[in-house]
């Protein structure tokens, strides 16, 4: 029984694609703890340099956690996946050791 060919329209998104998109997440997350660090350190000592404080120390693992999650974030229809076909052989394909 002969597969379905791989239509090219249910094929991912390329590598290269891919890892653009995720520098560009990682990048925009990092960008915005910087704004944090400044703002923590040009604060006055007020609330809002607590936050910006906490915020610069919690991004980087909130960056990695976003920027490797998988897909685009909505479920795709990827196309079948390629199954190995199964060998069967009968009983009656052995024989005995014995009988010649």
């Amino acid at each position: 029984m002969a597969a379905k060919p791989q239509s090219a329209t249910s094929l991912e998104i390329s590598p290269e694609e891919d890892r653009r998109g995720r520098i560009l997440k990682y990048s925009i997350a990092q960008g915005v703890r910087v704004i944090c660090i400044v703002v923590a350190v040009t604060g006055g000592g007020n609330w809002l340099t607590w936050v910006a404080g906490f915020g610069a120390a919690v991004l980087p693992y909130f960056a990695v956690v976003i920027a490797n999650a998988a897909g685009a974030g909505a479920p795709s229809k990827s196309a079948p996946k390629a199954e190995a076909p199964t060998l069967a052989i009968g009983a009656d394909a052995f024989k005995n050791a014995s009988t010649k």
